[in-house]
């Protein structure tokens, strides 16, 4: 064939690839290549194969040439055969491209995501667009099967179909089922013997789901819980003394029908070891006595590694606020093993003072720079505090116009002693709205609302609002205008203007109305960080008008007192607020003592005092224990006979003891209504959490609850065994038109006479 001018040879890869060069009937005869070409092409350019091919024009062609030819194109992964003929001096290079991926869907993939899914594929070089290779779809359904057995779904079921296509490429589909996911059954921890069973998984987050947690997912296996369960029991013995405690297996038991796990828990807990002896060494900076005092572990105590980390960081924080920013605190422990005790040496390295460069503010599309920086309590070119960072970002928060605070104080580049503090702010949406509505409240019925409420007017701070409210109980028309620095010194104040009407009978208390006009001037004068005492004054003009089924109480107040009243109030109160945050706290309290005087100038004496409480202590990271108190007290003076009606204190409903009906505890009139009272008692303790579903913390809080409280009359004796309790659930919603509330709710000890209501809720613009 050779004479003949057309010899051909085929190599072919595989097994005949590993054998060519050791046949002689695959045998080529050698030549010098005076062209290459490439046939079989259909996506892939020739450049392509000619980049990768170990031989080029003029070079001389053999067995082992050939051999690392066809290797070298194999290893490109884009060819299912390979072959090399020639044609004369033409080295012909014939292929079969492997066919392209020209799209993969997923079906079935509730539990993860489908773009969660492509990713994770395209890391391991599975994607559109690439060449298909049969093996690497096997190294798919691995990676699948390994994301969801890490989830805990061993049952899971996968198919892949291959569908070939015009132009050389296939469609992937895969299809999932992805089954249940395996439910513990039981947890079993050997080798403890200091603590409990129980009370070891009590600090787990997986275990067997209590009857009563039907929203629970606490019995799904996954084995990155369990990760974290395990460091938290390594955590729970560490800060209990026992420094050698290990865990040292894991068994993970899965039930035949892949629907249950057992895990057991191997531990070794060690010896119990104590505190010998505890010391501060290096450069302190602070007076030692002052800094010994942030170490909470003393000679004596069971070492504790939380305690430890916490010391620490309280001295951190201590030189923080000096200016040492970059402090280092190194506790070093001397472990006897004899004694089982730890000698503790907290070594200090201060470093550097460092000092803040600039402040930098960002996010704030539509709040002014300086209606941040005067809630800043670090300053430019001081040095840098850790707890002024702090108490600036409280303080912004409890503005109420951010959803976050982010403040970082990153070093200024080549300056060993200088930082940037770059503060970061989330705007509120809502914080600035013009509203019209209708809505719905358990006690004020349909409402017809329209309102301006700016609370950062033009970026300013300053706060200016009109509304207009109409409903079965009330109808407003108010105005106020609150500028909060006043003056530089940071006293505010508020102009307020309004009308009102109001049927008594409609609130669910006696039968009455009453129209009113008024404005007043207030001032807020700050004491101290936490601390504001608020001074005015309030010109009231009230008509009193009984309808044909007023009581007695009503008429008789009427008789002795007069139909009309011009009302000149001195107004104050003192408020301590040192929450994290305006809405939504998860810590700190609220104090406020209020007074209002209506003055002999007036035709009304009389006087109130009235004081708030809210408490909210974190349980854990997402529970909050929140109590609140209330307390009021008035009475007339003078020539008034009593506290008036339409100025007395009531109790029950969704904003003081939920299950009761709005006003309706205390003491009732002739016709069975309720009075009000010259005192008033309400108390609630509250456990918040967040709703179980994502991205709704920062706008929706659950709670359990337990209410109490009562109305009383000056006239008879105060008995507490008169107190209504109740308890129940409830949301709050906050929206970009104002807060919403539901509550159902069981009273624990209503009597015969009492109003009820299971469910309360109120929605609308209030």
């Amino acid at each position: 064939m050779q004479n003949s001018g057309s010899r051909r040879k085929r190599l072919l890869g595989g097994v005949l690839l590993s054998l060519w060069p050791f046949s002689g009937a695959l045998a080529m005869d050698p030549f010098v290549v005076a062209d290459i070409r490439v046939e079989g092409l259909q996506r892939i350019a020739a450049g392509t194969v000619f980049n990768y091919l170990p031989v080029k024009r003029g070079d001389r062609m053999d067995d082992d040439i050939s051999s690392e030819a066809i290797r070298a194109l194999y290893r490109t992964g884009f060819f299912n055969d390979v072959a090399l003929d020639r044609e004369g001096d033409t080295l012909v290079v014939s292929v079969e491209e492997r066919p392209a991926i020209a799209s993969i869907k997923i079906a079935g993939n509730d539990d993860v995501s489908t773009d969660d899914l492509l990713k994770s594929l395209k890391q391991i070089g599975f994607a559109e667009g690439r060449v298909f290779d049969r093996n690497m779809l096997d190294k798919v359904e691995q990676e699948l099967k390994r994301q969801y057995l890490a989830r805990g779904k061993y049952s899971m079921r996968l198919q892949s179909t291959v569908t070939p296509m015009e132009r050389n490429r296939v469609g992937i589909q895969i299809d999932v089922e992805e089954g249940e996911v395996a439910a513990i059954r039981h947890i079993n921890i050997v080798g403890n013997s200091a603590f409990d069973e129980e009370t070891l998984l009590t600090e787990f987050e997986l275990g067997p789901a209590p009857w009563y947690a039907f929203l629970s997912d606490s019995d799904q296996y996954s084995k990155q819980r369990l990760s974290g369960d395990l460091e938290r029991l390594r955590s729970y013995y560490l800060d209990r003394g026992y420094l050698n405690f290990s865990i040292e297996s894991t068994q993970v038991t899965i039930t035949p029908d892949l629907q249950h796990v057992y895990i057991t828990i191997n531990v070794s807990e060690g010896d119990l070891y104590t505190v010998s002896d505890i010391k501060l060494s290096g450069e302190t900076i602070v007076p030692q006595e002052s800094l010994r005092k942030l170490i909470s572990l003393n000679a004596g105590d069971t070492f504790s590694r939380k305690e430890v980390v916490e010391s620490s960081s309280r001295l951190s924080e201590a030189l923080g606020d000096q200016g040492y920013a970059f402090a280092n605190i190194n506790p070093v422990p001397e472990v006897n093993e004899q004694e089982k005790s730890v000698a503790l040496t907290f070594f200090v390295d201060p470093a550097r003072r460092v000092y803040v460069r600039r402040i930098n503010i960002s996010g704030n599309l539509k709040t002014a720079d300086e209606v941040i920086r005067r809630e800043l309590r670090q300053m430019e070119g001081g040095w840098v505090s850790t707890e002024q960072i702090k108490r600036s970002r409280a303080r912004l928060m409890r503005l109420g116009f951010f959803d976050d605070v982010n403040i970082e104080t990153p070093a200024v580049p080549g300056s060993p002693d200088q930082v940037d503090v770059d503060l970061k702010v989330r705007e509120r949406d809502a914080f600035s709205s013009v509203n019209f509505g209708i809505g719905y409240g358990d006690t004020q019925g349909f409402l017809l609302n329209a309102s301006a409420n700016l609370e950062n007017f033009m970026g300013s701070g300053k706060q200016l609002s009109f509304s207009f409210n109409n409903s079965n109980v009330n109808t407003i028309y108010s105005v106020a205008y609150t500028d909060p620095y006043y003056t530089l010194d940071g006293i505010s104040r508020t102009l307020r203007a309004f009308y009102r009407t109001t049927d008594a009978e409609a609130a669910s208390v006696a039968e009455y109305t009453t129209d009113s006009y008024g404005a007043g001037i207030s001032f807020g004068i700050p004491m101290s960080e936490h601390d504001t005492i608020r001074l005015g004054t309030d010109l009231e003009h009230t008509v009193i008008n009984p309808t044909s089924d007023s009581s007695s109480a009503i008429l008789g107040f009427i008789e002795d007192n007069g139909d009309t009243f011009n009302a000149i109030k001195l107004v104050g109160s003192w408020t301590r607020d040192t929450r994290d945050q305006a809405i939504f706290p998860t810590e700190g309290s609220t104090h406020r003592v209020g007074t209002e005087f209506a003055t002999p100038a007036g035709d009304l004496q009389f006087y109130k005092l009235t004081y708030n409480t809210k408490l909210f202590v974190p349980l854990g990271k997402s529970l909050v224990l929140s109590a609140n108190g209330e307390f009021g007290y008035g009475d007339a003076y003078g020539d008034t006979t009593e506290l008036p009606p339409f100025e007395r204190f009531y109790a029950g409903g969704p904003r003081s003891v939920r299950g009761y009906k709005t006003n309706s505890l205390g003491p009732r009139d002739d016709q069975n209504d309720p009075l009000g009272g010259d005192v008033k008692m309400v108390g609630t303790v509250e456990v918040l959490f967040p709703p179980p579903w994502e991205g709704q913390q920062d706008s929706i809080r659950l709670s359990a609850f337990v209410d109490g409280g009562q109305v009383y009359d000056l006239s008879d004796d105060l008995d507490l065994g008169e107190i209504r309790y109740s308890t129940g659930v409830a949301l709050q919603w906050f929206t970009p038109i104002g807060p919403l509330s539901f509550s159902v709710a069981m009273p624990l000890n209503d009597k015969g006479g009492d109003d009820t209501e299971t469910f309360q809720f109120t929605l609308g613009t209030f």
